[in-house]
């Protein structure tokens, strides 16, 4: 009786672990992304959460994949590189998916107090591997082009 109770037990927890840790991982939504002359399949993240994490202990990034970070509003959000381990490329929307501010070539090795953040306001921001900027020719005043259903955005 009490080996099935062991094994129960066990079995509970490898289930919630799935459920909870894994599954939400397995299921990020993804989308395409158009952006400068590229075409990117990103992850998309609309919780306080993930947008903090960002691309946070990511040892490796294919060129043409992306972070995407969708905020409740408009504001002056800022990017920091904690626990980051690869240079990055930052990009700014406004609300019309405009490009308004791009940071390049942002280094790991930045302090962990520094922020980073745009001149005006915005509602969107793109994480990319560094170099896919100028690769991409992503200009401020430039459109990116995706489709998200930002319901639930926190």
């Amino acid at each position: 009786m009490g080996v099935i109770l062991i094994i129960s037990g066990i079995l509970i927890a490898v289930f919630l672990s799935f459920f909870f840790i894994f599954l939400p991982i397995i299921t990020k939504p993804k989308v395409s992304l158009w952006l400068g002359d590229s075409l990117f399949s990103a992850d998309v993240v609309i919780d306080e959460t993930g947008r903090n994490k960002g691309l946070s202990g990511v040892t490796k990034v294919d060129p043409n994949a992306a972070l995407l970070m969708v905020f409740p509003h408009e504001s002056k959000w800022g990017i920091w590189m904690k626990d980051m381990k690869i240079p990055i490329d930052i990009v700014w929307l406004d609300k019309n998916k405009k490009v308004i501010y791009i940071e390049k070539n942002v280094s790991p090795s930045v302090s962990d107090s520094e922020i980073f953040e745009p001149k005006s306001l915005a509602k969107y921001v793109i994480e990319i591997p560094a170099g896919m900027v100028d690769k991409s020719a992503i200009r401020v005043g430039r459109v990116a082009i995706f489709q998200i259903n930002e319901e639930g955005v926190e």
